[in-house]
């Protein structure tokens, strides 16, 4: 297949069929811009059409079902032009339908035979005089929910379960939005109110988070691309994600372990807060490793990280007689709290893997519970908003480990101030950030 490499319609096609064969979209999109020719106008069209296909993907499904017969038949490609094709003309108002039909019929022509370039150029056409199916036909109204937003019915139904239904139809009524591109300023070499002012002069907007501190909220501009970036003066990362290491009582001295690293946000965050400290960070995969190194280096604070190839449930094995003043566990998870940046996550998990999971999370922290010095903190994250890989496993936590308490998660901007528990549960239509659970736990004896 040779796809043109300035077309931004054909190189969302193609990155649609891959990501539908089982690649990540944010890699895959980073790799179409890095290896195209694109206009920079272009990048921007090439990359909403392929996270908004992924975002509005059932819903898209749904129309495409109403509008052709044997759709199980249809070859991935073909499946993806009409889903790209129905996104432009649903939710791209700037988009003439003029121009999605000439060049959608254009990659028919190419790709397929003349039976494909027909049925696409019916299907459109059908959509131009009629409109599109109406989703009030949907009789079921959680049936209809799981198409109108997109979402999975066993997430659907699980959100349900937690949270209610007004809860549920107001968070996943959101999911769908852009997601923020934030920033964390790197305190170890400059302040938040100077890379403002530098980010600006070089083109940026830029507002102070109001979730975690040190972070900043950055548009009109990519901000990994940004001389600042290579500089070190600051590292991509969700305002909710800053909140665990903020959460912990540091004071620069201790000896920290963060015991699932990769992909090293949180470690940085750590090492920067220390200043005669170290941080021990384990990850399974020495490849991750290095990928925290290399940040570290940017950062300027790779002379306080460690790092150890080890799954954190084996961690008394290496580190025997070894306790730690604070251990982060930022545990594996299954991501639906990213579901904004990661709009495929939520079609690739089930129920079955949120309990999978969860056995790991509680291995974890009984694996290092035992390594916190007394008096010291385990903190707990994850990135996920169900119960099962979060509140469930702080109440089996508290039940096998008498001997820890439960400590208010702290937060600069007093989030939540009156939430009926220690731990901090942040949802994604809370403050437009990912979604994050985290609770604290503090050693009181052996």
């Amino acid at each position: 297949m040779t796809t043109n490499k300035s077309n931004p319609r054909a190189l969302a096609v193609e990155t649609l069929e891959r990501v539908q064969n089982g690649a990540y979209s944010n890699l895959q999109i980073n790799n179409v811009i890095t290896t195209s020719t694109m206009s920079e106008k272009d990048v921007r069209l090439f990359t909403n059409i392929v996270y908004g296909v992924i975002q509005h993907k059932l819903t898209l499904n749904y129309y495409v079902d109403q509008l052709v017969q044997h759709t199980d038949k249809l070859q991935p490609w073909v499946l993806a032009l009409l889903d790209s094709a129905l996104y432009q003309m649903i939710y791209l108002d700037k988009v003439p339908n003029r121009a999605i039909f000439d060049e959608s019929i254009k990659i028919a022509k190419q790709r397929g035979h003349d039976g494909i370039r027909r049925l696409v150029t019916g299907v459109l056409h059908t959509v131009g005089r009629r409109g599109l199916p109406d989703l009030n036909q949907i009789q079921d109204p959680e049936q209809r929910l799981v198409i109108e937003t997109s979402t999975p019915q066993w997430l659907v139904e699980a959100l349900q379960a937690q949270l209610g239904n007004d809860r549920t139809n107001h968070l996943l009524a959101t999911i769908n939005q852009p997601a923020h591109q934030s920033i964390r300023v790197n305190r170890h070499k400059t302040t938040p109110n100077e890379l403002q002012e530098k980010l600006e002069a070089a083109g940026f907007t830029v507002r102070p988070s109001t979730v975690a501190a040190d972070a900043l909220v950055v548009s009109h501009g990519v901000a990994a691309q940004s001389e600042l970036f290579q500089a070190g003066l600051y590292t991509i990362q969700d305002e909710s994600a800053m909140l665990p290491v903020q959460a912990l009582p540091l004071t620069g001295s201790e000896l920290v372990l963060d015991a699932c690293a990769a992909p090293g946000g949180k470690t940085t965050q750590l090492a920067e807060q220390l200043t005669s400290g170290r941080v021990i960070a384990l990850d399974l995969h020495a490849k991750k490793l290095r990928k925290i190194h290399e940040n570290a280096e940017r950062l300027g604070v790779a002379d306080r990280i460690e790092t150890q190839a080890l799954d954190a449930r084996r961690v008394d094995e290496v580190f025997a007689d070894q306790t730690f003043d604070h251990i982060l566990v930022d545990a594996p998870c299954s991501g639906l709290g990213l579901v904004r940046r990661k709009p495929e996550i939520r079609y690739e998990k089930s129920m079955a893997d949120v309990r999978h999971l969860a056995t790991i999370q509680q291995a974890i922290l009984t694996a290092v519970a035992p390594k916190v010095k007394v008096g010291g903190t385990l903190m707990y994250s994850t990135c996920t908003i169900l119960n099962q890989e979060n509140r469930e496993n702080v109440s089996a936590f508290l039940a096998t480990h008498p001997n820890f308490e439960p400590v208010v998660v702290p937060t600069a901007h007093q989030l939540k101030p009156d939430r009926a528990t220690p731990d901090l549960a942040i949802y994604p239509d809370d403050y437009a950030s990912d979604g994050f659970f985290i609770a604290g736990f503090r050693k009181g004896s052996e």
